[in-house]
């Protein structure tokens, strides 16, 4: 008899209809409130994407999961509720969780991915608290979507079990050494990530949409051209990359598209017909597109909440430098996002792995080092420029002006009501940068702005940086960097951004999880870091507010 591997993972939802995936370790029929799925195959692993329609809006829905007939979840003795689908209600606020950056090391002190961590190791993680929170609270108070803004697994910096199966199987004395090499290592990953009791009960019952960023890939992954270029060279790099695509589309992009969007996709149609034949060759041959190809794929996608648009924007794999560009996405992708970032919704929210807007400090630095990577200061400051690009990880938006530009001024355009009636709010929600901070966004008067417009921050979920690093991340947030910054970028040619921010709340540096509520007209955010059992009051991990904010 099959068994389940790993899953179930609730991914999509909407009023009526909701998709499952699972793993499992035979080929099977899978079936989820009688809507079946068969499995398929991909070099010996076995998955499937089940499709559950027809269900009633604003109404919960416990499940099962069998595998030929033979319930293989919930799991016997299991301490935590029913997993669930729930279907929104028209008049239901959208309650959206969201962070990134999760390393997955044990949830018992020292918390450490090697001994030689620091005591605290990576503390508390925030899903685990959230999950922990959820099981003994009522429903109505549990967020409705679970938004996993990029890292969600380290392929530079693998987990206990996973270096363990790297050294059973291969040593890790030749290149890459002690990170993920091939696509069973990234197999490996994600069941150590998605595996643990609390993290599976969470992720079977919270609908989980996820984008990926460099660290599910490699540190600085496409940061530039030439870094490409120097990276193509590595022996290694052709399985990593393939390993890391296929992985990704498996585990992560199958369940972020509605089932509208996976019928007119037509990699998912060729492999949900394949009638059991292997669909490695087909997933690898795409891999090797994706990486090599500008119209190999397209990660970004659009989900609508009721009365919230969600827009997700993929800044990472999809990035051009193609004939000396340097842009986020190319202009094809560009015009399928600008389609969809349009008024006409109660709010917009906008989500990126990378921050759009930085520290100002930070920012303008990040604007004149691709300045002077592009030639600002000659050819010898260029080189230079660009080994301190990747030694100190200048790769967000400010660091792809043209990109930031149109971004920003398309978020000007709906928010002044020039693509359909403004929202009330424009919210980017971002992670990556191992902080948490709120900046409210002001444009010009004669803009003719009616919408809120904020970034949100929140990350990490579970990798804190170290005591210097917090203090540089300070740093680049004040006035003195700002002054700093904004001389350098103006003499390499940079123009002053055509809007202004301020940090209104931050930075915040706990493991840490943030919920956008927004319900009608009206829009707030909470953000919540974790304390560990001895810590809190009652003795057990616990979430604690660090703000809450009425953003419109």
């Amino acid at each position: 008899m099959a068994e389940l591997l790993l899953g179930p993972v609730l991914r999509y939802v909407d009023p009526t209809q909701a998709t499952l995936w699972v793993e499992t370790d035979a080929p099977c029929d899978v079936d989820v409130l009688g809507h079946t799925a068969r499995t398929f195959t991909v070099e010996g692993r076995h998955y499937a994407l089940v499709i559950v329609d027809g269900l009633e809006p604003g109404s919960s829905h416990p499940y099962e999961v069998r595998l030929d007939g033979a319930r293989r979840w919930p799991e016997d003795g299991s301490p935590f509720p029913p997993s669930t689908i729930r279907t929104p209600a028209e008049d239901e606020p959208a309650r959206i969780a969201f962070g990134s950056c999760r390393v997955s090391v044990p949830h018992e002190p020292p918390y450490t991915l090697r001994k030689e961590d620091d005591d605290r190791g990576r503390e508390i993680d925030a899903l685990y608290a959230l999950a922990l929170r959820m099981r003994d609270e009522p429903e109505e108070r549990w967020p409705n979507r679970l938004l996993l803004l990029g890292d969600q697994v380290y392929a530079d910096e693998v987990s206990p079990r996973t270096l363990e199966y790297i050294e059973r199987k291969r040593g890790t004395d030749e290149p890459p050494g002690e990170q993920v090499a091939d696509l069973d290592e990234y197999v490996q990953l994600y069941r150590e990530s998605w595996g643990e009791p609390t993290m599976r009960w969470l992720i079977s019952t919270l609908a989980t949409a996820t984008i990926f960023d460099d660290h599910d890939v490699h540190d600085d992954w496409n940061i530039s051209g030439a870094w490409v270029e120097d990276i193509r060279r590595e022996p290694w790099w052709d399985e990593r990359i393939v390993g890391a695509f296929v992985s990704y589309w498996i585990y992560q992009h199958l369940g972020n598209l509605s089932p509208e969007a996976l019928e007119e996709d037509e990699l998912w149609c060729a492999v949900r017909d394949s009638g059991g034949a292997d669909c490695g060759p087909m997933l690898r041959e795409f891999g090797r597109r994706a990486d090599r190809e500008q119209d190999g794929s397209r990660w970004s996608y659009c989900r609508d909440y009721g009365g919230v648009r969600v827009m997700v924007i993929d800044s990472r794999a999809g990035r051009d430098f193609r004939d000396g560009r340097r842009q986020m996405v190319d202009d094809d992708e560009w015009g399928w996002i600008c389609e969809r970032l349009t008024g006409g919704h109660d709010h917009l929210v906008i989500a990126t792995s990378l921050p759009l807007l930085l520290g100002h400090g930070m920012h303008f630095f990040e604007a004149w080092n691709e300045a002077v990577c592009d030639g600002a200061w000659g050819k010898l400051a260029a080189r230079l420029g660009e080994k301190l690009r990747r030694a100190v990880d200048l790769e967000h938006w400010a660091a792809f002006d043209s990109s930031f530009r149109r971004l920003t001024d398309r978020i000007r355009e709906v928010a002044a009501g020039e693509h359909g009636p403004p929202p009330a709010s424009i919210t980017v929600l971002s992670g990556d940068v191992h902080h948490a901070y709120l900046a409210e966004v002001a444009f010009r008067r004669e803009a003719g702005a009616q919408s809120a417009v904020w970034q949100a921050v929140c990350s990490p979920v579970r990798n804190p940086l170290d005591a210097r690093e917090r203090r540089t991340i300070r740093f680049g947030g004040s006035r003195v960097a700002h002054v700093i910054g904004r001389a350098l970028a103006r003499s390499a040619g940079v123009k002053d951004p055509d809007l202004r921010w301020r940090i209104c709340e931050g930075p915040w540096f706990d493991n840490q999880i943030a919920t956008l509520t927004l319900h009608e007209r009206s829009a707030s955010i909470r953000l919540e870091r974790t304390r560990p059992a001895e810590d809190s009051p009652d003795g057990r991990v616990m979430l604690e507010e660090c703000f809450s904010r009425r953003l419109a």
